[in-house]
């Protein structure tokens, strides 16, 4: 059975998920970890549950989602993963921090291997990688069929969707992915979104302004 341990990091309040199953290997999404506390936070939760790291992923290469890749990186010898699409946000997210007063180590030098509708297993868990683009060029959501889950970065929030007006941004092509993507799973599939609470597809169908306005 899957587990989703939450962590709310650095001053954007990304949230941070590392998943895991009985097997005890796990996975670390979108790293945003930034301070000594927050990094700690993260490194004693799978000290404390013997846990074994075996992916990092980033569902996209905004500032905010990639903050501890290089401490993932330090602490557990592990790259991210990324779409190829990302690669150009993730090689000017130091700088993009320099314009919010924020210190970015550089990420390591990404694996580009997560592409739409192949599969990353770890454990005795497959997750499936949905491509989604339009909060960002090269965006993904993971996506548990066994378990009905979906860690989906900037894609979809509780009633509110990704923003759109950053660069490689798009307010169609993000609306098409979450319909083509999204809206074509069970409604109780559960969300993990990038930030805030989570919910599911079959309160985002009936309540979210953003799709029912489409």
């Amino acid at each position: 059975m899957l587990s989703i341990k939450k962590f709310t990091f650095n001053p954007f309040q990304e949230n941070t998920y590392i998943i895991y199953d009985e097997t005890k290997e796990c996975i670390i999404i979108d790293p945003g970890c930034y301070d000594k506390s927050e990094k700690l936070a993260l490194s004693n939760f799978i000290t404390e549950q013997s846990l074994k790291p075996v992916y990092l992923l980033n569902t996209h290469c905004h500032l905010d989602h990639v903050l501890g890749n290089r401490y993932v990186f330090e602490q557990y010898q592990l790259k991210p993963r990324i779409h190829e699409k990302e690669e150009m946000l993730l090689n000017a997210a130091q700088e993009y921090g320099k314009m919010y007063g924020i210190f970015m180590e550089g990420s390591p030098e990404p694996i580009i291997d997560l592409e739409a509708n192949t599969e990353i297993k770890f454990g005795t868990t497959t997750l499936k990688i949905l491509f989604t683009p339009g909060h960002s060029p090269g965006s993904v959501c993971f996506y548990s069929v066994a378990d009905a889950q979906i860690i989906a970065g900037d894609v979809l929030f509780k009633q509110s969707i990704g923003r759109t007006d950053l660069p490689g941004g798009s307010m169609e092509q993000l609306i098409e992915s979450i319909r083509t993507q999204l809206l074509e799973l069970d409604d109780n599939t559960e969300i993990h979104p990038g930030h805030g609470d989570k919910t599911s597809i079959g309160f985002e169908r009936n309540n979210n302004p953003f799709i029912l306005s489409y």
